[in-house]
């Protein structure tokens, strides 16, 4: 249950499905002649599924703490991890900021729903992710079983809320409703990959249950399931969402479009109440999915602490949990530092959203990247070679290369920052990692040795007779 339950919260369905199709809705990102959402979400599921087959494999023959890191390490050799591992924390990172700016700014929303007036608009939604990130580090530190729990408890209310909602919303707007409008497209394609960049954001996280290898129960079982059914599940329920979000925001006022919060606004028409369900829905779907993020960002920098390429501070554990608490304590602040900062400026909240989302998917998509291109190698070392894992995993890593490409081209014509950042992360490993070479070529060549296969991940906690 702890592995599906971070997949699960990794990707934050309910969330997810309420506010990354409104960041690609046209009129928020892209302007009026934005890509088509259906288009859109089915090229990021594509993506997705050819990224989980390119996992599935490594995760049936190694059970890691460090995931993607260490599946690298294992098929394209120590510096190319550290490139993985540095744009893997840099993409759950980024992610667990955007989940926590999501919470404050919905709890606020589900307070003004309810007719309740916030003296102070600034500090409150401050309030409530201070909260948020202390109430995640504490469910964080007293270990994946209670976080998990409480993550999947979460997500399943939120879903469930989700679809009652969206059901009571469409029969009582039935005559007004055109489904034919779903499928509508301007043919504008120099939108669509930057949209397929923010719509992957929907995905990203399904992967996580790769850094429970160490703590997962037949983990040679439970994480290969986890990856390989959560895109699928998720593709599903997002095309259906995004269909019908579409087809609400387009004839829905330009008021609501271009809002913050444009699905609780457009509910808020027909029942302010309905409004304050999905905002709460929303808020607990999105910490869900920063506790996920969290989890897997903490135990990448925990190996990486173990191995010596990063504070070895960061590989202490919990002397009574055995979490890497030192980890999680010392990240979280600088983790919600940002939404806070966010807040505090009075910068636009879907446009801080929309700059997390995007950049925190760049970063997965490169580990994503890197990972797939290990497939064979990976399979290579250990004689499972075939013919087959070197097609997947060069399918898989051109189209995933074609996506960042495309998408960099058209952020940077655009004015967009948000690949350049990124660019300077890839390079700054890169750098690091060199330096590692030449002057600790000792610690280098540690990375991927804390991740071993033990007889307890084989023999169902037996030790092997």
């Amino acid at each position: 249950m702890p592995v599906l339950a971070q997949a699960v919260a990794g990707v934050a369905p309910a969330g997810a499905m309420a506010v990354i199709p409104a960041l690609v809705f046209p009129g928020l990102v892209f302007g009026s002649d934005g890509p088509n959402l259906v288009m859109t979400f089915g090229a990021a599921m594509a993506v997705m599924v050819l990224v989980a087959f390119c996992l599935r494999p490594m995760a049936k023959r190694m059970a890691a703490v460090s995931g993607l890191y260490s599946y690298t390490a294992k098929g394209l050799g120590q510096r190319t991890a550290i490139t993985a591992g540095w744009s893997a924390l840099f993409g759950y990172g980024l992610v667990a900021m955007a989940g926590l700016l999501v919470v404050g700014i919905y709890v606020a929303k589900l307070f003004s729903n309810l007719g309740i007036t916030i003296a102070e608009s600034t500090a409150f939604p401050v309030l409530v992710i201070l909260a948020a990130a202390g109430a995640a580090c504490y469910l964080m530190v007293r270990g994946i079983r209670l976080s998990a729990w409480f993550t999947v408890m979460m997500e399943a209310i939120s879903i469930g809320v989700l679809a009652v909602l969206m059901f009571v919303y469409f029969a009582l707007n039935e005559p007004k409703i055109d489904l034919g409008s779903a499928l509508a497209w301007s043919g504008n394609f120099d939108a669509l990959p930057l949209g397929v960049v923010v719509a992957i954001s929907a995905f990203v996280g399904f992967e996580s249950p790769t850094t429970l290898g160490g703590e997962a129960h037949k983990p040679f079982v439970s994480v290969p399931r986890a990856i390989t059914w959560t895109p699928l599940l998720m593709g599903v329920l997002c095309l259906l969402s995004v269909s019908a979000q579409d087809v609400a925001l387009r004839d829905a006022p330009l008021s609501v479009a271009a809002s913050t919060t444009p699905l609780s606004d457009l509910f808020s028409q027909t029942s302010p109440l309905f409004a304050a369900v999905l905002d709460l829905g929303i808020a607990a779907s999105f910490f869900a999915c920063a506790i996920a993020s969290m989890n897997a960002f903490v135990r990448i920098l925990f190996c990486m602490g173990r191995e010596g390429v990063a504070p070895r501070i960061f590989g202490r554990t919990h002397a009574a949990f055995r979490t890497p608490s030192t980890a999680i304590v010392v990240t979280m602040p600088l983790i919600a530092v940002v939404p806070v900062a966010a807040i505090a400026s009075g910068a636009s909240p879907e446009r801080g959203l929309a700059i997390l989302f995007t950049l925190g998917a760049y970063g997965y998509l490169g580990s994503y990247v890197l990972a797939s291109a290990s497939l064979p190698f990976f399979l290579r070392r250990i004689g499972e070679s075939t013919y087959a894992s070197w097609i997947l995993g060069a399918v898989t890593s051109l189209a995933l290369g074609a996506v960042i490409w495309a998408a960099t081209a058209v952020s940077i014509s655009s004015g967009n920052l948000q690949a350049i950042v990124y660019g300077g992360v890839l390079l700054a490993s890169v750098l690091y990692a060199t330096v590692l070479h030449f002057r600790l070529p000792e610690r280098l060549a540690s990375v991927g040795i804390y991740d071993e296969t033990r007889d307890l991940d084989l023999f169902n906690g037996r030790p092997n007779p």
